[in-house]
């Protein structure tokens, strides 16, 4: 860890993470007026975010958008239009805080950068048209293909890679196939339609394809040997060919067209000619906005899905069906552990609580309700009374859930208390991300000084975080804007490109952050508490022994 990490994790506590209102910039009007503002856009899973800073990192003003998957014809998909809509309304949204708060018209941008939900699969033909929907990371009916690549290519493919979801299509005789002029994901796709460049950054690269040991390029002796298999004998196209360029954080990708200006703001406010980052995955951007992209650091972000990225000193073992290698936006090796479900049960159960209070007559605000909730489950038994989570919405490929139940299940003798079960659906929002980190640390001997987090589950202090740190027996840092996401760390990385275009030599991203965006930010660090460590370690086993009536509902409930 770099002596400006030591440095932060001394520096104590924060109660709760900063927000754009907390912040005051030198002349943020000034930044807005003479076009130096930095514009990150992040589609996650439920919501479309939007950030815009300064060359510092402060926050001028937000904008979000809510939108949802839906599953149809047996596939997690969003409508493509419904992706320009909403990068439209989230755009205006924040145009309109700008005004309220700087009294100014955003007319022009330093930079952009736009990010996404990582990997899945979206086909295009030669005219750049959709051919086959959307299918997000959340689709796991790629188990066959997956598996085959994953022999082939002696490495861990997973599910939810554009490879598997490719293959998968190849292997169905799926009628778009012998369309296919360009495969992409949901950042490259919508950056295209800003810029007018098929381009893609390193990290969300990384969850298409493996990328080479120089961390610029797909892995060119693996693409040869993905397109010497059988299953691709026949098809009408060249695996290299189909697949974006790669670019590394820094990297000229393109300038804001006319065209992508106006989807941008319909309004016709916004002028074209910014330039733009390389499009990113949600988890470069969440390493970006925690620091987390030096050796023995890590990041945890925390939504719909969550994920672990973890930055390795050196080489693993071998290939691990837990881990994904991936990259950060630098092109640096990262060991990822992702999971499919982290806070949709929860957020479900709190629906149906809110609604029965509702009932009651007690209107209570929904910050208020998480907050009173999750500190309840703080004060529940460390190993949750026996009570048992399973947030399980779609399948959990850590555990090996082909089809997912939400599940709820305790013994008779459980202690079941409003506390306990408040304390097992927090530690059901980390159960599968905990599997998998085991065989990072335990079994890989992966060792960690620290692991920052993020997502809407931390913003009551100190709950979901210590919950975490004994979880993960590892301390766990949350930052200032940790609150922010990953539009803000696009941002960032928007930011680190204008600096490079101005010819500032930033240095590598790791000193750029620390240098100028991270110096004098303070964290919130928990350690882990011996008492929760011991009993999430009780829960996790049950949790284990669980799993077969997790599966077993998958089979029997339709």
């Amino acid at each position: 860890m770099s002596d400006v990490n030591v440095d932060m994790l001394r520096r104590g506590w924060l109660s709760e993470p900063m927000t754009h209102d907390d912040v005051s910039p030198a002349d943020p009007a000034a930044t807005i007026r003479e076009g130096r503002a930095h514009l990150g856009i992040e589609l996650g899973s439920t919501r479309i975010k939007a950030a815009l800073v300064d060359d510092a990192g402060t926050v001028l003003a937000i904008g979000s958008h809510a939108w949802e998957s839906s599953l149809s014809d047996g596939a997690w998909t969003y409508p493509l239009q419904d992706a320009l809509d909403g990068v439209a309304a989230c755009y205006a949204q924040l145009a309109a805080a700008v005004r309220e708060r700087h009294g100014e018209e955003l007319t022009e941008l330093g930079s952009l950068g736009i990010s996404a939900m990582m990997h899945g699969y979206l086909a295009l033909d030669a005219d750049g048209e959709q051919i086959a929907p959307f299918r997000t990371w959340r689709n796991t009916f790629t188990a066959d293909a997956s598996a085959l690549l994953s022999e082939t290519l002696a490495l861990n493919i997973p599910l939810r890679w554009s490879i598997s979801h490719l293959l998968h299509a190849v292997m169905g005789g799926e009628e778009h196939v012998a369309r296919i002029a360009a495969i992409t994901t949901l950042s490259g796709w919508v950056h295209e339609k800003l810029t007018g460049r098929r381009v893609l950054g390193v990290g969300d690269a990384s969850g298409m394809f493996p990328i080479a040991a120089s961390g610029d390029a797909f892995d060119a002796v693996l693409l040869e040997r993905t397109a010497a298999m059988d299953a691709l004998a026949e098809v009408p196209w060249s695996l290299a060919g189909i697949l974006p360029e790669v670019l590394v954080a820094g990297r000229d990708a393109g300038t804001l067209s006319e065209d992508g200006a106006r989807l941008l703001d319909p309004s016709g406010t916004l002028r074209s000619g910014a330039i733009t980052a390389p499009p990113e995955g949600d988890a470069g951007t969440g390493m970006v906005a925690t620091a987390a992209v030096e050796p023995r650091t890590g990041n945890v972000s925390a939504g719909t899905s969550a994920f672990a990225m973890v930055v390795l000193e050196g080489a693993l073992s071998g290939p691990r069906e837990e881990i994904d290698m991936v990259t950060t936006p630098a092109g640096d090796p990262v060991a990822m552990i992702h999971t499919n479900n982290c806070t949709g049960d929860l957020d479900a159960w709190l629906r149906v609580i809110g609604a029965a209070a509702s009932l009651l007559g007690a209107e209570v605000d929904t910050e208020e309700l998480y907050s009173r909730l999750f500190r309840a489950g703080a004060e529940g038994a460390a190993d949750a009374g026996g009570v048992l989570s399973y947030n399980y919405i779609s399948g959990e490929h850590q555990t090996q859930v082909p089809s997912g139940r939400p599940l709820l299940v305790r013994g008779q003798d459980a202690d079941f208390t409003l506390n306990n079960f408040m304390r097992a659906q927090l530690h059901g929002a980390f159960g599968a991300l905990a599997v998998g980190m085991e065989a990072l640390r335990k079994d890989e001997g992966v060792r960690l000084d620290v692991m920052y987090a993020h997502g809407g589950i931390f913003r009551t202090a100190g709950v979901a975080q210590q919950v975490l740190a004994d979880a993960l027996e590892t301390p766990v840092a949350l930052g200032e804007s940790a609150g922010e996401g990953g539009a803000w760390g696009m941002a960032l990385l928007a930011g680190y490109t204008a600096a490079h275009a101005r010819g500032e030599e930033p240095g590598t991203l790791s000193a750029h952050l620390a240098s100028r965006i991270f110096a004098d930010q303070e964290l919130t660090t928990l350690r882990p508490d011996p008492e929760g460590v011991a009993g999430f370690a009780r829960w996790l086993e049950a949790y284990r022994d669980g799993l077969p009536v997790e599966r077993l509902a998958g089979e029997r409930l339709a």
